[in-house]
């Protein structure tokens, strides 16, 4: 995607706090309501204004004209920021898969402090988590207030659990929510489950925290936790240590497609009765072929846990035993591909029996032949995904499908990075 043909860019503040990292931007109000939704509310323009479309809690028409005749007065502010969880469809509630329609953080001017946010389409991929009523208050408003800037706090691809502990967390320090409407909302239990009970993300953001809590992990506190703890290091600490970290939700999502293709539908079928277990929704879901799928459904977690492990101590042995900054590999784009990489190997390993760290060093070794360093890796996050994807799937003879031009540019790209 060319600049000309991006929706929107603004200028954004990356903002580390211990919940997480998220991105303070100023946003003009049409536009918010072009690409927000809540889950069940949207705001769909009609000339040179807008009509609310559905429901999600009881929305009061009052307060929203309330909100809309103070935004049209000479003296409106909004100072306090409405709080977007970007990255995730309105039509299915899912993460967003294609790179090209993300919302994306880049640099400007090369500098890593000068930054903004890139809303490369207006489709509707950003959950309001709260704010909901200043938002559409502006439906309410008169038409020339909509270009007024609202400032947001923008989470970029926050787990649908750290979603609704903010929701929630939010909302029971303001206006008391209930907490089985949470549950609805945001397909994720608050109690206590028994583990056979877990949806694919519970599970994943379980065992992001055994990754990043365990001493012999190879990704130990390297994963920036979205909640306040007293064990792990922030990005600024790590900045300050030269040491690479990786989000939660980047871990996340990559455990979670190992073992679901449809996350929300596996939640929706876990609560479909009382003793609902993850054995028996393999009958309401009998076409995930996620490779890893049958661990799941299996409670295998252990197994699943040791495969993500093993896989990632072979890519550090076979890459330097400590993978420098600098390395691409270390970026949201190189975990993304390697997660991609162990997807692709996961059949394999699960008809071999064969989760073992020489296992999967075996299959890496051809990794330690590239200088993941090399600025040849330097791409927008989406293009440096599949690049850095292609480049691994070539040197492990894995099938890549590409056209003989393609393949050519990824082969002359690997013979300039070879160390």
């Amino acid at each position: 995607m060319t600049d000309n043909q991006i929706y929107a860019r603004f200028p954004a503040i990356r903002v580390d706090q211990p919940l997480g990292e998220f991105y303070a931007v100023a946003i003009p109000a049409e536009i918010l309501l072009d690409v927000c939704y809540t889950d069940k509310l949207t705001a769909i323009r009609s000339d040179d204004a807008y009509q609310l479309r559905g429901s999600q809690r009881q929305l009061r028409d009052s307060r929203l004209r309330d909100i809309g005749r103070y935004i049209s007065t000479d003296e409106a502010a909004f100072p306090n920021s409405i709080i977007l969880a970007a990255n995730y469809s309105s039509e299915d509630g899912l993460a967003v898969q294609d790179e090209a329609v993300k919302w994306q953080i880049r640099s400007r001017g090369g500098s890593e402090d000068c930054l903004e946010l890139v809303i490369p389409t207006s489709q509707r991929l950003a959950p309001v988590i709260d704010g909901q009523h200043r938002l559409f208050g502006f439906t309410e408003a008169k038409p020339g207030r909509l270009k007024m800037p609202v400032l947001c706090s923008v989470f970029l691809d926050l787990p649908r659990p750290y979603q609704a502990y903010l929701f929630a967390t939010i909302n029971s320090t303001q206006k008391p929510v209930d907490r089985s409407q949470t549950y609805e909302l945001f397909g994720y239990n608050i109690e206590e489950e028994p583990a056979d009970r877990w949806s694919p993300e519970k599970l994943a953001v379980f065992l992001s925290r055994k990754l990043n809590t365990e001493e012999s992990s190879p990704l130990y506190q390297r994963i920036l936790v979205a909640a306040e703890n007293d064990f792990a290091i922030s990005r600024v600490e790590a900045r300050s240590k030269n040491r690479w970290m990786v989000s939660t939700a980047t871990v996340v999502d990559g455990i979670t497609r190992l073992i679901s293709s449809s996350p929300k539908q596996d939640a929706d079928a876990l609560r479909t009765g009382k003793q609902q277990t993850r054995a028996m929704i393999s009958e309401l879901r009998p076409r995930d072929s996620s490779p890893l799928r049958s661990l799941y459904l299996e409670t295998r977690d252990k197994v699943l846990l040791g495969a993500v492990t093993n896989f990632f101590r072979a890519v550090i042995n076979v890459c330097g035993p400590e993978m420098p900054v600098t390395s691409y590999l270390t970026k949201t784009v190189g975990v993304q591909a390697l997660f991609d990489t162990l997807r692709e190997l996961a059949p394999t390993a699960l008809d071999e029996r064969e989760f073992s760290e020489e296992w999967f060093g075996r299959k890496l070794k051809p990794l330690g032949t590239v200088d993941f360093t090399n600025q040849v890796f330097q791409q927008a996050s989406g293009q440096g995904r599949t690049l850095i994807r292609r480049v691994i799937f070539t040197l492990l003879g894995l099938e890549t499908r590409l056209e003989k031009e393609k393949q050519e540019e990824i082969d002359a790209l690997i013979a300039s990075a070879a160390k």
